[in-house]
């Protein structure tokens, strides 16, 4: 009952917005790890709406205004860097968490982009489930105008603060978040960086991204660019362009 009132709540706040979720759970299975693309404060929503779940953040996290708040109320577990001994107890909260076919979710990127492109995957994080035996569901998160433009109003990156960033959003008329679940991976006792690039390269092509791992302020070519020229819904419409 309390994970179907957190995803209500997510959904809720994601209208009050005027965020509509399109999300695609064909690949979800209860007790796996949730590996996604971070781009905004709301992905937290959009995962929580469509698949409640405890999601894995820096200590610091637990401070920051309102998405701390938020954080806490969400079953985070809150990760002491630099800690061996903090690090084993977390894994062990991961772990537990898998068993009880629960998801945990990380964002292997470690901060947020603008949403065109992907940051290098942080593997580390992967090991309490992969040592564990259980496997890892890559989750791509985009988000789009009406017009069907990809849109910059949810980045929260940078030198962007929360007010912007909410005023960007609120701003739109209405946002599409789409959440596009891929195949699991870790099934056959790959190790972490398999695991961490396998899942980088589904969602990358599941959100209609680059390949290229390009810092924030250079970002790689658009999907109109690439070969494929897919959409992450698997249209098989040319991507679109970005819109800010």
């Amino acid at each position: 009952m309390r994970l179907r009132l957190r995803s209500a709540w997510a959904a809720a706040l994601l209208r009050t917005l005027g965020v509509e979720l399109e999300a695609d759970l064909t690949h979800a299975r209860p007790g796996t790890l949730v590996v996604a693309n971070h781009v905004s404060w709301i992905d937290i929503l959009v995962i929580n709406a469509a698949m409640p779940v405890a999601f894995v953040a820096k200590e610091e996290v637990r401070r920051w205004p309102i998405i701390g708040w938020l954080a806490a109320r969400n079953e985070t577990v809150f990760l002491r860097r630099g800690s061996r001994g903090h690090a084993r107890v977390i894994n062990q909260e991961i772990a537990e968490l898998l068993a009880r076919g629960r998801h945990a979710a990380v964002f292997l990127e470690g901060t947020t982009t603008d949403g065109r492109h992907l940051l290098h995957f942080h593997a580390a994080l992967l090991q309490p489930a992969l040592s564990a035996g259980y496997p890892v569901l890559p989750v791509a998160i985009s988000y789009w105008e009406l017009d069907g433009r990809r849109s910059l109003a949810p980045r929260y990156d940078g030198e962007i603060t929360l007010g912007q960033c909410t005023r960007a959003i609120v701003g739109r008329r209405r946002l599409i978040a789409r959440l596009v679940t891929t195949p699991l991976r870790g099934l056959n006792g790959e190790d972490r960086r398999t695991v961490a690039a396998q899942s980088r390269e589904a969602i990358a092509l599941a959100a209609g991204l680059p390949l290229a791992s390009n810092p924030p302020e250079t970002p790689g070519g658009l999907p109109g660019e690439l070969l494929s020229g897919a959409r992450p819904t698997g249209s098989r419409s040319r991507a679109p362009a970005d819109s800010a």
